[in-house]
């Protein structure tokens, strides 16, 4: 499956509620961002699954990370609730469930290979600062690395501000709304932006929550036979 695989281009999806797709496991849903690869793939994905549900154990060869964003997501580690932002490095495996149900959005297949350090963050608890070049605008950063930076943002109601993307962007609606391309994104709405891309995004009337990552497309890695 090839799905939003060309990343010189600007993607989006819309959180429709017809477009959910059945996993492999009962009661596990699956709405596709990007993908490239069958069941074991390179893929962005909101994920829902269904109370008592659970995906059978497996390996992520190249890592997984998550957040979580309705109910409560749960492996072997423990209970992961809202607000939850989990990296798993590669090689790490796990059998995750749901016992009261949950919603999460997960990227598989994306980290840099020598990426090994676990992470696990209760988003909602960090502190929230001002970003100095966009008034307006405040963020709780959650990783910065090379290759990368992952943040939680918070537009006050009316901002009006750049989506900065010199190595690529991507952001999820968390709360609210906010306004792109001609576009208006709210909530869990995916948007993805290319290298260089430049423009002005602006919040709703009730601001705009986003989880946003930055500066990971200039290089894209797939899995073997992709």
């Amino acid at each position: 499956m090839r799905l939003h695989a060309e990343f010189a281009r600007r993607a989006a999806v819309h959180a429709a509620p017809d477009a959910w797709v059945a996993s492999p496991m009962p009661g596990v849903e699956r709405l596709m961002l990007d993908r490239i690869g069958g069941e074991v793939a390179r893929a962005t994905s909101l994920v829902r699954y269904a109370p008592g549900s659970a995906f059978a154990g497996h390996t992520h060869a190249c890592g997984e990370e998550y957040l979580v964003l309705e109910g409560v997501f749960q492996d072997e580690s423990g209970d992961h609730p809202v607000g939850t932002y989990v990296r798993n490095p590669p090689g790490s495996a796990h059998v995750p469930a749901s016992a009261p149900g949950c919603t999460i959005f997960v990227k598989l297949w994306q980290f840099d290979p020598e990426d090994l350090a676990p992470l696990r963050i209760e988003t909602g608890a960090l502190p929230r600062v001002d970003d100095p070049l966009r008034p307006g605008v405040r963020l709780a950063p959650l990783l910065t690395r090379r290759d990368e930076a992952v943040r939680i943002e918070e537009w006050a109601p009316g901002t009006r501000a750049p989506l900065p993307a010199p190595r690529g962007l991507e952001l999820l609606v968390l709360a609210g709304s906010l306004t792109e391309g001609g576009a208006t994104f709210g909530l869990h709405d995916w948007l993805r932006l290319p290298p260089g891309h430049s423009g002005i995004a602006e919040a709703g009337p009730a601001g705009a929550t986003l989880w946003v990552k930055a500066g990971h497309l200039a290089a894209i890695r797939l899995p073997p036979g992709a």
